[in-house]
């Protein structure tokens, strides 16, 4: 059988391509909702309030399910796991034309939550399994760039199939993309890089001679994984807790309400949304792949793998800080996207770096879970200070009806969490490197 040269690349390549249609799936009931809450009835506060509500039960299944994936992937293997997770998201986002009220939408949003929860999870253990150490911040930008590609293309993408299809049709389209990644998934992840045929024995032996640890161990196939009790026996793993909790309502603040705000602000529609929406992700995006290259160089340059994601992270507060508290203020639409861009941009440098803590904390059938347990805490945090409190902070005052909704609050309660989560991630990180189980 021939083999494939840099098959580690063409894997975190399928990944990044599952995780663009992860985004694609999961945005679009946000630019297709001005135009869904009008057939079904819903008009204003009350669309606004539909709309949270379905929001919120997304990511309560999404937080859910982040924990049981990370753990499911540990015991099935990513192969499967990926196998799993997009069968169930790709199909939850087709029944979504056939939902008909409030009701209908949330138990399919609740079902493309449980399902789209195991790409983040999957993609780290991914990642841990295919890249050497020095490589994975660069591999897990790949991947996270995948989000903000997908974003920036599921904003245009699902306005033009809206005007030529609708949107039951279009949900029916955007979940086939699914079904259709599992074909080449499937004919190149045959195993893992120990075991698989098509990889080349030259990158065989340079994946697992660059994963050894302090030791100069590979991580041992037999290792069953810390339980998840054992996992918060650490302070390592809080640290990747916390600061997801703290820092990924950030991100969910733009990934669900970024629509709603161009509307409520600006008076857009699906075209104008359509025309508008993606912009910011071109910085995350940026930010993906800035944040892992960046850390790379560093450690050619001497630095330890624990010392250049600390300043990396650490640097990442800077640059969201100010975007924040200008975008608290801006009244230009374009002037708002790119401030939110260079906030997007700022925050995939740092989450990309967290999201390889659990892999360079832990090893072999521990990183899913951990990975799973900080994607879980994300969502939490999510639920309560984006889906939740946002609808809150916004509502117009019963003295002044008719007033367009106030961000203010918004920007101001995004810019105080980035200081807290980057603390998270100093006074529990420790040195940043593999824990020592034996002490």
């Amino acid at each position: 059988m021939k083999q494939i040269k840099g098959l580690r690349w063409w894997i975190v390549g399928l990944v990044a391509l599952a995780t663009i249609i992860n985004y694609i799936d999961r945005n679009a009931l946000g630019i297709l909702w001005p135009e869904i809450a009008k057939d079904i009835g819903l008009e204003n506060e009350d669309s606004k309030n539909v709309y949270a509500t379905i929001s919120t039960f997304f990511l309560i299944a999404y937080a859910f399910s982040k924990g049981l994936s990370g753990r499911l992937f540990d015991i099935i293997g990513t192969r499967m796991g990926f196998v799993f997770s997009i069968v169930l998201w790709s199909v939850s986002a087709m029944l979504h034309a056939v939902a008909r009220g409030a009701l209908s939408f949330t138990i399919f949003r609740v079902m493309l939550g449980i399902g789209e929860a195991g790409n983040w999870p999957g993609a780290t253990k991914a990642n841990a399994e295919w890249f050497p150490i020095k490589e994975r911040a660069l591999a897990q930008g790949i991947f996270n760039s995948g989000a903000s590609v997908g974003a920036i293309i599921s904003a245009p993408l699902v306005a033009i199939m809206f005007g030529w299809i609708g949107w039951q049709m279009t949900f029916v389209m955007i979940g086939g993309l699914g079904l259709l990644w599992l074909i080449p998934w499937l004919l190149i992840h045959k195993a893992g890089p120990d075991k698989n045929s098509l990889i080349t024995k030259e990158e065989r032996e340079y994946i697992l001679n660059g994963q050894k640890n302090k030791k100069g161990l590979n991580d041992n196939p037999e290792d069953k994984g810390l339980s998840w009790a054992q996992l918060l026996r650490h302070k390592e793993s809080w640290a990747v807790i916390v600061s997801r909790f703290l820092l990924d309502p950030i991100w969910w603040m733009f990934v669900i309400w970024l629509p709603i705000y161009l509307n409520d602000v600006f008076g857009f529609e699906v075209k104008e949304i359509g025309a508008f929406a993606w912009v910011p992700y071109v910085g995350a995006a940026l930010g993906s792949i800035f944040g892992g290259w960046f850390v790379g160089q560093l450690i050619k340059r001497g630095w330890s793998v624990g010392k250049a994601r600390k300043w990396v992270i650490g640097g990442s507060g800077l640059i969201m800080l100010p975007g924040l508290l200008l975008g608290a203020t801006a009244s230009n639409p374009v002037f708002a996207m790119i401030l939110i861009a260079v906030v997007l941009f700022g925050f995939q440098v740092a989450i990309g770096n967290i999201q390889t803590l659990p892999s360079d904390f832990f090893s072999g059938k521990s990183v899913g879970s951990l990975a799973g347990l900080g994607g879980s805490a994300a969502a939490l945090g999510s639920i309560l200070l984006s889906t939740y409190m946002i609808p809150w902070l916004t509502k117009v005052p019963e003295s002044t009806p008719g007033a367009d909704p106030n961000y203010l609050s918004v920007f101001i309660m995004g810019a105080l969490l980035v200081p807290l989560g980057l603390a998270a991630i100093f006074v529990w990180g420790g040195k940043f490197e593999r824990v020592d189980l034996e002490d």
